[in-house]
């Protein structure tokens, strides 16, 4: 179906119109206490089946699909036909699509300007089918996402609740930094700056450009631009400093020394459910710069364990880099940031909150 829109926008939609063979029957067969949902798109789990599974649901939302008519990342309210990503300086967290909280329709993503388009459809079904669910607990990963599931229609009879993601503090810990150069062969008399995601150049609101633009206004020399999570693209943009592209890398020793050698993590994302690599980076006591919107409002404390600019000013973010660079209580930044993750975010805290979750959800199933 999404071939017909053929303007579309570069980024995920899902229709959730087919269930993988028998899955359904299998967790019925197996009759858990809990089904715990995290990603079900790709043909997983159909719309229209999810009512069938017997078993209380509970579903940690790590994007947007959920609540959506299909988008994964929700994109301006008022679409525009040629299919092109706004330029960053469009951008305004004001004007992203709320439209879930109504209908759908006119979508965005789609580039429709049809009422009644497959946006529309597909969260008609959502509602009727999560209707039928008796047992759906609904878990935002940040405070946003939590705040966007309790406003959409889909999710209005809901239980919503905030439970963020857990990070290993035991293997995302500092390092000594020289050392963590030394492996990486980094220099060791320049300021690094981090940026990495999962296709970190070409997933457009990843936020690359924006950095690019960034790094073009910092008023702090001898700094070094380092990448992971891409190659180098063609045509790489020119920069006043040396950049490196890392490509994508596959184990967690590799990702932990990394974040240790770094002087500041970057997170220029325009749609953030939650922010794993900030958190990541926090953890190993390196301050992170973003813009203060989505999920990282919930992690980076401003000019406490790092910058929050704001969105999506890259001349302001570009401040909060040469600030986090050139502070004079950078240990402080950096002991912040560790403490951050190690009080709200280590395993046991939200192992702990995640169990006291699962006991309230099968105690309220069973008085059912």
């Amino acid at each position: 179906m999404n071939a017909f829109y053929r303007n579309r926008l570069n980024l995920p939609f899902s229709s959730g119109d087919i269930s993988f063979g028998d899955i359904i029957r299998q967790i019925n067969v197996i009759n858990p206490d809990i089904v715990h949902f995290h990603w079900i798109c790709g043909d997983l789990i159909k719309i229209e089946d999810i009512w069938r599974i017997k078993s209380p649901i509970v579903w940690s939302l790590h994007d947007q699909w959920g609540y959506t008519g299909g988008c994964h990342v929700v994109a301006e309210k008022t679409p525009q036909l040629s299919g092109e990503w706004l330029p960053y300086c469009d951008y305004d967290v004001d004007k992203m699509c709320n439209k879930y909280t109504e209908s759908c329709g006119n979508c965005g993503v789609l580039r429709s300007r049809r009422e009644k388009d497959l946006s529309f459809r597909i969260l008609q079904r959502k509602k009727k089918a999560f209707a039928k669910v008796k047992s759906m607990t609904i878990i935002g990963v940040s405070q946003w996402m939590a705040d966007c599931a309790k406003k959409s229609i889909v999710f209005a009879d809901k239980k919503v609740v905030c439970l963020s993601n857990p990070i290993d503090t035991d293997i995302f810990k500092p390092l000594d930094k020289m050392q963590a150069r030394m492996l990486w062969n980094l220099p060791n008399h320049k300021k690094l700056v981090l940026f990495g995601a999962i296709s970190a150049t070409s997933v457009l609101y990843k936020g690359y450009d924006l950095v690019i633009d960034a790094l073009r206004k910092l008023a702090t020399e001898n700094v070094e631009f380092i990448v992971f999570g891409s190659n180098e693209p063609v045509n790489a943009p020119r920069l006043p400093y040396k950049a490196r592209y890392l490509g994508h890398l596959t184990d967690t020793v590799s990702l932990v020394s990394l974040y240790n050698a770094c002087d500041v993590m970057v997170h220029p994302s325009m749609r953030e459910a939650f922010g794993l690599t900030v958190a990541e980076s926090l953890s190993c006591g390196t301050p992170v710069v973003a813009f203060g919107h989505g999920g990282l409002l919930d992690i980076v404390d401003h000019k406490i364990n790092g910058y929050l600019a704001q969105p999506f000013n890259t001349g302001d973010f570009a401040k909060g880099i040469d600030w986090v660079l050139n502070n004079e209580n950078y240990d402080e930044l950096c002991k912040n940031a560790r403490e951050k993750v190690v009080k709200n975010f280590d395993n046991s805290v939200i192992v702990k909150k995640m169990r006291n979750l699962y006991e309230e959800v099968i105690l309220g199933s069973s008085l059912n």
